[in-house]
């Protein structure tokens, strides 16, 4: 791993506004928070004068008519028509929307892939984002896409939005900063950022190369699921999410801003940065979030519990009891059912499943699943453990037995996942993958009693 120069430091709120030096705990908080004393106004949103000569401006995150709006006030040096100017298609040519499905690829079936190898080349989170799939629609805003980023360069006086969609990142390997317009946000492996719809940001290198998957989120904005009878406590708590404090640069140097907006990329040239926000307020905000906070509940007695038991997080859909992504995590955790097959089982789903190994063994795939790997099992096609896995459950000495150095994800949607060129062509495809059941063996002999 190696280290990268930054850009000078961002000028950032008081530690003692956080708990945490830089964050403010809570899900879907009002925060408020200053990096210059009496930036932010009180008991009003839209002075007639801000101090400091600042410019009041709000980011809304869905209608203003919503039940419960997504908004942030923001108090900047610039207002943002200043960050935008005349803009130009730019090409990246590895980074596609839905609805995208090439003629010549076949979606359909059971797919694993190695680890995207690190590349040479000097690539930014723009240049390094490689699409893997995509479902739904980004004109519609509904579906999702997924991608794997390989960073090694920090972007250096560039800075991006979608206009598309929310960005959940699960980091791999290496150490990110995602310097945004409401603060600063480091993430490592084991965590994950949340970068909201519309938001600002610039990516640096804290330590590379970075390697890691991200879901881009095109409909409803992710929210923490419903419990039901699971109670108010457990899985991810709202205290562990962390929004960052105010942090700005007032840096006057040419730069450049890329917007995605309906799946293509356009490009402005503007005279500073855009990271200008002194103070702000609200609940639309990007996050981080420790996975090794994230506490799993399950089967205590016998039977093996659903995996949407472990969702962390989910965007919904317009049908009820229906995500349009579910994001569901796999972390260490005991297992302890009686007479029970304990790994998942073989199923058919009406979601289609795209996984990711963070780091360690999958207990379904013991073998050829490897940390960085990526599997999909497309709606309603078949899957679940492979012989060894199935033979050594089936046989395994059913004591208290906790499941160690392992953590994988699921990003799940009620849409298929089309392939990319990329996904079929390129990336290191296990040619070899669905014939990991082949070897399963026909038990039934017409005689009662397991076998």
């Amino acid at each position: 791993m190696t280290r990268a120069a930054l850009p000078d430091q961002m000028i950032q709120a008081p530690s003692n506004q956080g708990t945490t030096e830089g964050y403010m705990p809570g899900f879907g908080n009002d925060f408020e928070t200053e990096a210059l004393p009496g930036a932010l106004p009180q008991g009003m949103n839209s002075p007639q004068k801000c101090n400091y000569g600042l410019y009041g401006e709000q980011l809304s995150g869905t209608a203003f008519t919503a039940e419960r709006p997504e908004r942030s006030w923001c108090y900047r040096i610039r207002p943002s028509v200043k960050h935008s100017h005349r803009y130009e298609r730019v090409a990246l040519p590895y980074w596609k929307s839905a609805p995208h499905i090439p003629q010549d690829v076949t979606s359909l079936g059971q797919y694993r892939w190695d680890p995207i190898p690190h590349s040479d080349a000097g690539l930014t989170w723009l240049t390094g984002m490689r699409t893997m799939t995509t479902a739904g629609d980004v004109n519609t805003q509904v579906g999702m896409a997924s991608h794997v980023y390989l960073v090694t360069q920090s972007m250096q006086e560039s800075y991006f939005y979608s206009a598309d969609s929310e960005m959940l990142v699960v980091p791999q390997e290496g150490r990110l900063r995602f310097a945004t317009e409401l603060g600063i946000i480091d993430v490592e492996p084991q965590e994950i950022a949340i970068l909201p719809r519309g938001l600002v940001y610039r990516v640096d290198v804290l330590q590379g190369p970075a390697r890691g998957f991200v879901c881009e989120n095109y409909g409803q904005t992710f929210d923490l699921p419903g419990r039901g009878p699971i109670g108010a406590n457990c899985m991810a708590n709202p205290r562990d999410f962390k929004a960052p404090v105010a942090a700005y640069e007032d840096r006057e140097v040419p730069s450049t801003l890329t917007v995605k907006w309906c799946g293509q990329f356009h490009e402005t040239r503007i005279g500073q940065s855009p990271l200008d926000v002194v103070a702000w307020h609200g609940n639309y905000a990007p996050y981080k979030y420790d996975l090794r906070t994230y506490c799993p509940v399950g089967a205590i007695l016998f039977d093996h519990p659903d995996p949407s038991i472990f969702t962390v997080l989910t965007a919904p859909s317009g049908l009820p009891g229906t995500a349009n992504i579910d994001f569901v995590l796999f972390r260490d955790r005991w297992m302890v059912a009686e007479n029970t097959f304990r790994p998942p089982w073989y199923h058919k789903n009406i979601m289609s499943e795209l996984m990711g190994n963070i780091y360690g063994q999958y207990d379904a795939k013991p073998k050829g699943f490897v940390p960085g790997g990526i599997s999909l099992h497309n709606m309603m096609l078949p899957h679940g453990p492979d012989k060894n896995a199935f033979e050594g459950a089936s046989n395994s000495n059913l004591g208290p037995e906790k499941l160690k150095n392992t953590m994988s994800f699921m990003f799940e949607t009620r849409f298929p996942q089309h392939l990319t060129e990329f996904a079929a062509r390129e990336a290191p495809l296990q040619d070899d993958y669905i014939d990991c059941w082949t070897s399963l063996e026909k038990k039934f002999d017409g005689t009662p009693g397991p076998k």
